[in-house]
């Protein structure tokens, strides 16, 4: 195994970190829209070279709302899976299993919440609206409607891939919104204690799998993949409407800037996670073939 972490660790160090919703923030408080949002290596709007400057601020401020809208739709199915789980928890006696996953049941709602205020704030300041794929609750049962640990390893991904985006690229950027930055890094924070989470959820229903479930598993697990990336290539569409709304004029590359945005969107959402050492790890522990089949996809996702 290759970590330590248990739930009763766990719970301590997320009943350290957890945030009240106001302190980062409150229903009034607004976005600096002169400044970018979300950092150039997960955004990839700089490199749009039709648009100029503001127009690329513009852009990364669509693809930051795409970013949180994105990860509530995430966290509304996490929610109802974490509830599952949680009431098969009752049964085995531990106690600190139970009062971890409800705590991190709490915590992804709170997010929800938090990511709500966010949009508010968002529409007060922009001037176009930004469709987001949905409706939320059709997209969390069509994923809910796949193999338990499948839907635990999408969630582990997503998971791990938070972190390495503010470890990597959120946290040292001195450019961005202070705000939105700060709202970021309180997401982090209990989403650091998640991903541990998930891990022991992963690892409890994978227990004493054959390789031939554990193989359906993964192409489950490809099969949810593929559903996401249909909404983000959708979510791409929704993006254009706005950018081309908002700046007077239809582009002439739409084509080309939507399949290059569609594909920032698949390494934000997908690729980052399938590569982060943390889930390659637990592939690991389940499979090596599992390991080596999502390392063999990934590519595609770059």
């Amino acid at each position: 195994m290759y970590h330590d972490f248990n739930y009763k660790m766990t719970l301590a160090t997320s009943l350290r970190a957890q945030w009240m919703l106001d302190d980062v923030l409150r229903e009034d408080q607004d976005l600096d829209f002169s400044r970018h949002f979300l950092p150039e290596s997960l955004a990839r709007t700089a490199v749009v070279a039709s648009l100029d400057g503001d127009e690329q601020r513009i852009l990364n401020q669509i693809s930051a709302h795409q970013y949180l809208s994105i990860f509530a739709i995430v966290e509304e199915f996490i929610l109802p899976f974490l509830i599952d789980h949680s009431r098969t928890a009752l049964h085995d006696d531990d106690d600190w299993r139970v009062r971890a996953l409800l705590n991190f049941a709490t915590e992804e709602a709170k997010h929800i919440h938090l990511f709500k205020r966010f949009h508010a704030a968002f529409v007060r300041g922009f001037p176009v609206e930004c469709r987001v794929i949905g409706p939320s609750e059709a997209i969390g049962a069509k994923v809910l409607s796949h193999d338990p640990l499948a839907v635990g390893l999408v969630i582990l991904m997503i998971e791990w891939m938070s972190q390495s985006h503010y470890l990597g690229s959120i946290r040292d950027d001195r450019d961005l919104d202070p705000l939105f930055k700060s709202l970021l890094r309180h997401h982090w924070m209990e989403e650091a204690q998640h991903a541990k989470l998930d891990t022991l959820i992963v690892e409890k229903l994978g227990a004493g799998l054959s390789d031939k479930k554990i193989d359906r598993v993964i192409d489950e697990f490809f099969e949810i993949g593929s559903f996401l990336d249909e909404g983000l290539c959708q979510q791409a569409h929704f993006n254009m409407d706005a950018l081309e709304q908002i700046i007077g004029r239809v582009l002439p590359n739409r084509a080309d800037i939507i399949s290059q945005q569609h594909q920032a969107a698949r390494w934000t959402y997908i690729g980052s996670g399938m590569v982060h050492e943390r889930f390659k790890a637990t592939l690991e522990g389940l499979s090596p073939r599992a390991a080596e089949r999502i390392a063999e996809a990934a590519p595609l996702f770059a």
